[in-house]
């Protein structure tokens, strides 16, 4: 299968008197294998994102192993018919996404504790890493919440309009 848009992916649990077993990626359904793994644990009302790496770009496959999240995708590939569409998809326990290169992630965490399993098919190269705005005047995203937790690094994040001005054309 050849997914080219964030994909919402909702596994069978298959559940007895223990609890619950369930498959979270193969390879072979996605088309990537990833190269490393990580975990983000986010509080309630934290925002992380958005991000993306522009030079060497990421597929990512997230599971949510606890809590729930509001997750936000941006089409960020300007020769795409659909650059700047969104993605919104709310997110649960065993929820996962699978999120294609040139798009932008984020979420907020909707509940107390929420913790989040990244696979990425490239490795992290901070002079590639791209951060915009969560919270950008032209993308007009509707984050549920009012005041939102964000990290120092998160609050330096250009602008969409920074963004095409800045990486157009290169």
């Amino acid at each position: 299968m050849k997914f080219n848009l964030p994909k919402k992916i909702k596994a069978k649990k298959f559940r007895d008197n223990r609890g619950y077993f369930q498959e979270c990626f193969k390879e072979n359904k996605f088309k990537f294998k990833p190269v490393f793994s990580a975990l983000s644990y986010s509080k309630k009302k934290v925002i992380r994102g958005l991000h993306f790496q522009n030079k060497f770009k990421q597929k990512i496959f997230i599971t949510v192993l606890v809590g729930k999240i509001f997750d936000v995708c941006v089409n960020v590939d300007f020769k795409s018919k659909n650059f700047s569409k969104i993605y919104v998809n709310t997110l649960q326990e065993g929820d996962m996404l699978y999120i294609p290169i040139n798009f932008a992630h984020g979420f907020v965490g909707m509940d107390k504790k929420n913790l989040i399993m990244y696979q990425f098919s490239n490795y992290h190269h901070k002079s590639s890493e791209i951060g915009i705005k969560y919270n950008d005047k032209n993308l007009k995203i509707n984050w549920p919440f009012k005041k939102h937790i964000l990290s120092k690094k998160d609050k330096k994040n250009i602008a969409f309009e920074q963004f095409k001005i800045n990486y157009f054309n290169k």
